[in-house]
């Protein structure tokens, strides 16, 4: 771990290209796909000798990865505080990557300021505005609507991908809804979705039909898609499975499982509320069933990507799998074209898992088209090297890339200065709150 009084040492890094990735949180590649997700990037850039740094104002946890051991220079920052400007200003980025719009709301204006020929790519993870209007619908107990997705949520995030030279998306249905909905330029957005390294030799090692047993759901708890679809799957489902299914057990695993969780343990009815996996894929990977009833969200689910990669079917909504399974075959059963909050979409999901558990041939189908997804859809090999093509192409012609789009420009300007005030506002609040202190 570096502090902001530890730059000098960054000078003496010999690289062509000098990467600043600055993190809404510090990378948990085994407690999220999201962090899953940083690693990949990291590794973009290291794999072509960049010197890297990762900032972020977060919290370290007992779950962060250890950034020195991939030779990344980790640096705490601060919110609203004029040492970031110092920090950059010396770091001297040719490429800024902000991760999830909030980071270029906080930072993005410093960037301008005090790097304004750097690269700016926003990673977006995935559509917040969009998982926050199905949130809403679902809790008014109604399908989404247009103005859902005209919050002010959504435009501060096109707003901020708008200020980026390049927004990665990871869902070809988000790409859509961008360029369709929101009239955003195809030219500042870019297809990466989750990636796998899963190779024939791996899929020889998967566990049969036979031995395998029970079902499992993974995924933090701190996302929000994650614990509502934990206790629908507890109330509304797992209750008509277990009927059917009187010895099979549904296993919780996530991070960060809040208090409140383990009151949906029951070991009578067999819902066992597990906690933090060490190892996701062994989990997973010794279950018949994967299970993620997700009834609001967005982006790709790196859950059902693990189950993929594990060999283990999975039983979902089309919210789970949008965006992941095109035109192809499903690993397992979708169950689609009904109301998330209806009776009819648990009654139908049950079915569907009680059917897959059962059946030997589907099962084996199943783990057969999850193999085929993975080659033809997520695979690293493919879409690692086109984010790299496109980032040499926008450094090589960055000044006439920004020209062509005046939306860019005028929303830089714009929030350039609102996002700055703001942030000495704060900055200074903050000030005078610790000399009041100093004097009490």
């Amino acid at each position: 771990m570096t502090d902001l009084s530890h730059n000098a040492n960054l000078d003496a890094l010999d690289s062509s290209l000098n990467v600043l990735i600055i993190g809404y949180v510090w990378p948990e590649p085994n407690s999220s796909a999201a962090g899953r997700r940083m690693i990949d990037l990291i590794s973009v850039f290291k794999r072509r000798g960049a010197r890297l740094t990762f900032a972020s104002a977060a919290q370290r946890s007992e779950h962060s990865v250890d950034l020195s051991e991939m030779g990344v220079n980790a640096v705490d920052i601060v919110l609203n505080c004029a040492s970031f400007d110092e920090f950059v200003s010396g770091l001297k980025p040719d490429i800024v990557l902000f991760d999830r719009f909030f980071t270029e709301e906080q930072f993005g204006w410093r960037i301008e300021r005090s790097c304004e020929s750097a690269l700016r790519i926003l990673d977006t993870e995935d559509l917040h505005c969009l998982r926050h209007a199905r949130h809403q619908a679902l809790k008014q107990g109604r399908d989404v609507q247009r103005s859902d997705l005209y919050s002010e949520l959504a435009q501060r995030e096109i707003a901020a991908i708008w200020r980026c030279d390049l927004s990665l998306i990871i869902s070809e249905y988000e790409l859509a809804l961008l360029q369709n909905t929101y009239g955003v330029a195809a030219d500042i957005l870019h297809y990466l979705p989750l990636l796998s390294t899963l190779s024939d030799e791996d899929a020889a090692t998967w566990s049969g039909f036979d031995k395998r047993e029970h079902c499992v759901v993974i995924g933090n708890f701190r996302h929000a898609p994650n614990w509502d679809a934990v206790q629908y799957l507890r109330t509304a489902i797992w209750p008509k499975i277990r009927q059917s299914l009187p010895k099979v057990e549904c296993h919780i695993y996530g991070a960060y499982p809040p208090p409140k969780a383990q009151q949906l343990h029951n070991d009578k009815l067999g819902f066992l509320i597990k906690g933090w996996a060490k190892s996701a894929a062994e989990v997973v990977g010794g279950a018949r069933l994967c299970l993620a009833p997700l009834r609001f969200g967005a982006g790709q689910k790196g859950k059902l990507l693990e189950a993929m990669e594990c060999g283990t079917p999975s039983v979902t909504s089309d919210i789970g799998a949008e965006g992941m399974g095109g035109d192809m075959p499903w690993s397992g059963a979708v169950v689609g074209g009904l109301p998330p909050y209806s009776d009819a979409f648990a009654d139908q999901f049950a079915v569907a898992a009680i059917k897959l558990y059962q059946s030997a041939n589907d099962w084996q189908i199943a783990q057969f088209a999850g193999k085929n997804l993975i080659a033809s859809r997520f695979d690293r090999d493919v879409y690692l090297p086109l984010f790299e093509q496109r980032v040499d192409l926008l450094l090589s012609s960055l000044e006439s890339h920004r020209q062509s789009h005046f939306n860019s420009i005028m929303l830089r300007h714009q929030t350039l200065k609102s996002h700055q005030y703001m942030s000495q506002w704060i900055e200074a609040k903050t000030r005078l709150a610790a000399i009041d202190t100093d004097v009490l």
